[in-house]
């Protein structure tokens, strides 16, 4: 519960926190999850692709290499182009909200949002068959899902911005009045 006005909302939303902490910690996270994203990428396609799966954890994931076109489960494969400018304008949209960013959370979530949806755009940017046709290489095999570290990344995105957003938080770290 906040005390006052303007009062520390969790520890991770502090009263002295500065916008240049809020957005340092935004891009160190967004650095570091794009390029844990982009190394296991060279190494899937470097050591799985052409390779039976591998059983990381049997029966709940495995190591399957493919390419994939489309968004989440291969849907719109069709659409590579739309995708890739979708990521494109998300990417440019996350960057200019950061700036305003004063929560820890919110910057977590963000720098994840932008790690994940440029991990997904540097494939369809520069891998075949074409500029902006790209497959996104997939390697993390869940059952019915196949996906990489840019699709957890965005996963977790997801949480913590619908977590922060119901219960009323701000990028700001303020609570939204109703």
């Amino acid at each position: 519960m906040q005390a006052a006005r303007g009062a520390s909302l969790s520890s991770l939303s502090e009263p002295g926190s500065t916008p240049r902490s809020a957005v340092g910690l935004f891009a160190a996270v967004a650095i570091l999850a794009l390029a844990l994203d982009q190394v296991t990428k060279v190494i899937a396609v470097r050591y799985l692709e052409g390779e039976a799966s591998i059983d990381v954890i049997p029966g709940l994931i495995q190591f399957t290499f493919l390419r994939n076109p489309g968004a989440a489960l291969g849907t719109g494969s069709s659409m590579t182009i739309v995708l890739t400018i979708v990521a494109i304008a998300v990417s440019v949209a996350v960057v200019r909200i950061a700036t305003r960013l004063r929560d820890r959370v919110w910057a977590l979530g963000l720098g994840l949002l932008l790690a994940g949806a440029l991990g997904n755009l540097v494939d369809r940017l520069f891998r075949s068959p074409a500029p902006l046709r790209g497959e996104v290489v997939d390697f993390i095999d869940y059952g019915p899902f196949v996906g990489n570290v840019a699709d957890i990344a965005l996963t977790i995105a997801a949480l913590l911005i619908v977590w922060r957003t119901f219960r009323g938080i701000g990028i700001d770290g303020e609570r939204e009045q109703s």
